[in-house]
């Protein structure tokens, strides 16, 4: 471990690590907008051949959107971490030509397991989907040779928090007030 590197310095080491081997994203015209320590923001655009027979982009499509911008976030301690599973709702339809942004977010990292939250916004900050990811790390396998590995590096300032919107549809509803 190099005392010079810092959690960020590590942290874009494995966004092009992960980048560079990542044909699914790639070929789905993701993009990434930040990989940050324990957290990402990717964003597609929904293409016509992304539509399903509802004329909507393919819910499919959405989550694979979110588990990317997972991926990336629970790699970013540059420990080799897959995803155990996930759950994912999706609560509005995406069209073609919406800009879709999915921000993943660490919740939690402890042994060799994780816990990630990743809201997918349109172009208009409406919510289109909630994803929860976990995440197995092979303890102590660096995904780029020679950096810190875990949580180990000199820490950087967290990523932002979610849109409002997002923060909002995470909030349990107000309970009705009794007389």
């Amino acid at each position: 471990m190099s005392p010079q590197d810092t959690a960020h310095e590590v942290a874009q080491a494995t966004r092009q690590a992960m980048w560079a081997n990542d044909r699914a994203s790639r070929m789905l015209g993701m993009q990434i907008l930040s990989v940050t320590p324990g957290a990402a923001v990717l964003s597609m655009s929904v293409r016509q051949d992304m539509l399903n027979g509802h004329d909507i982009c393919h819910g499919g499509l959405i989550t694979t959107l979110a588990d990317s911008a997972f991926a990336f976030a629970c790699n970013s301690h540059n420990e080799v971490s897959v995803a155990a599973g996930f759950d994912v709702n999706l609560v509005a339809a995406a069209r073609e030509g919406d800009l879709l942004t999915a921000t993943a977010s660490e919740l939690s990292k402890a042994g060799r397991t994780g816990v990630y939250d990743v809201i997918v916004n349109n172009q208009r900050g409406e919510l289109i989907a909630m994803f929860r990811g976990r995440s197995y790390t092979f303890k102590g396998k660096a995904l780029v040779a020679g950096l810190s590995v875990g949580k180990a590096a000199v820490p950087h300032p967290p990523a932002p928090a979610p849109a409002p919107a997002a923060a909002a549809a995470l909030q349990p509803p107000p309970q009705p007030q009794r007389p």
